[in-house]
């Protein structure tokens, strides 16, 4: 018999799909009616302590912080404003009642800056903490971002930075390994990690682009190799990654070596920004408004694969390879 060792994450979630309204289910949410025009966005995420979080890398604040902060990044992803959020909650009876209220005050203020607020949601007893937060948000029914739309010759755009969060959780687990580091270093990697920000600045923009184009994505939470995988996978395409497009933040390079920064940036995870795909124009105008937040790095390919590429020659050409990737299983 099949076991969850024995498989993926993604091979799991092609077994669970068979069982889903397949004209309902979404990407990085599900789309179900609401009014002509519009759809809603309802995407739903699961913190496990020791998996996702624990005593010694995140305070509760943090918790419910970047619990939120997940689930609005998969309605930025889907070009989606976020309308509120329910928050289901399992305890361990130990639990104090000011660890809950901290959590609670992490998911409030994150939502505070994007007009949205709890409704609801539900708590339970359990022998591991775990917090699970469904998201709603709306989107034109013709400015949804899909995973399965990126068309040969469309570029591959990527806000922010990538790395930050897998080095501040470097950092928390291994303190002794990185004492070399500066303290202003330290301190932004790991508020990085603790406090990621959702890109829904950036759909603000996306959707001031005229005429809307076709826009293929999604973010980067299990990491920006991940996400360029699965869009090609989706949209049975390859790409081509120009290594030098990709930076590596200068923080990282204080921490590590550049081979390892690069194999942060590429598959660290945690950073919730956006990879999206569409035409150079389009993408052109979002540099524009986005500025240093906002990079081409490549482009989709007729090819099979995905390849990183150095123009100059110095690397050798490598291959994304999602087994690199964060896998639940």
């Amino acid at each position: 018999m099949v076991k969850l060792q024995d498989i993926n994450e993604h091979k799991l979630l092609a077994i669970i799909s068979k069982y889903c309204d397949q004209e309902k289910i979404g990407d990085d949410g599900a789309i179900l009616d609401i009014t002509i025009g519009k759809k809603l966005v309802v995407s739903t995420d699961i913190l496990v302590e020791n998996v996702h979080f624990s005593e010694g890398t995140t305070p509760p604040h943090s918790i419910g912080y970047r619990a939120a902060a997940a689930n609005l990044s998969d309605l930025a992803a889907m070009n989606a404003t976020p309308i509120a959020l329910t928050v289901g909650l399992s305890l361990r009876k130990e639990v104090e009642t000011s660890w809950i209220e901290s959590v609670y005050q992490g998911i409030q203020d994150c939502l505070a800056k994007y007009n949205s607020q709890i409704v609801g949601g539900d708590i339970t007893r359990s022998i591991v903490n775990t917090i699970a937060v469904t998201a709603l948000g709306e989107v034109k029914e013709n400015e949804i971002i899909y995973r399965h739309t990126a068309k040969v010759g469309d570029v591959i755009v990527i806000t922010g930075l990538h790395g930050l969060s897998k080095a501040g959780l470097e950092i928390l687990l291994y303190p002794e390994k990185y004492s070399h580091i500066t303290e202003e270093t330290r301190k932004k990697v790991i508020f990085a990690h603790q406090y990621p920000q959702p890109r829904l600045d950036v759909v603000k923009t996306v959707k001031n682009i005229k005429p809307f184009p076709v826009v293929t994505g999604m973010d980067s939470s299990d990491g920006l190799a991940d996400a360029i995988i699965q869009i090609c996978q989706m949209s049975d395409k390859g790409a081509t990654i120009n290594r030098r497009k990709l930076r590596l933040p200068s923080v990282i390079q204080e921490i590590t070596d550049d081979e390892t920064a690069l194999n942060w940036v590429l598959y660290g995870g945690e950073d919730f920004e956006l990879v999206l795909c569409m035409n150079k124009k389009a993408a052109q105008y979002l540099q524009l408004k986005l500025g240093k937040n906002c990079h081409i790095i490549g482009e989709i390919s007729a090819l099979s694969e995905i390849q990183l590429i150095d123009p100059e020659n110095v690397y050798p050409k490598l291959l994304l390879n999602q087994r690199k990737t964060f896998q639940h299983f």
